[in-house]
């Protein structure tokens, strides 16, 4: 039964995926199909539709921004397993000799280089 309750799952999954659709491609149609006097007055959203624009907002979080202290201790771990030079040497490339001379616009690729820091094959 173990399938079958797995297949059940998944059509129910399949069946949300497709309201949802239906939802999006009403709502597109009437963006798209609206005249002028349409677009005055509100537009009332079906439950589907609701529901789909509730789903999308969960589905997406924001990226939070990285801070000092996150990227400090991704540096720190690697720092730790071995790779100090190498984490040196990143920062170097990003033109600082310490993390705290690093541009909080360069945390995100600075971060994205030391994390695979051992993670080759």
């Amino acid at each position: 039964m173990g399938k079958v309750n797995e297949l059940s799952r998944l059509v129910d999954e399949l069946r949300k995926c497709g309201e949802t659709l239906v939802g999006l491609s009403e709502g597109l149609a009437d963006l798209f199909s609206g005249s002028a006097e349409e677009e005055k007055q509100p537009v009332k959203k079906t439950a589907a539709k609701k529901k789909a624009a509730e789903e999308s907002k969960t589905e997406v979080p924001e990226e939070k921004a990285l801070t000092l202290e996150d990227v400090r201790a991704v540096c720190a771990d690697k720092s730790r397993s071995g790779f100090t030079a190498e984490v040196k040497a990143l920062l170097g490339k990003h033109g600082a000799e310490k993390l705290s001379e690093i541009n909080p616009a360069e945390y995100k690729a600075l971060l994205a280089e030391v994390e695979v820091l051992g993670n080759a094959g």
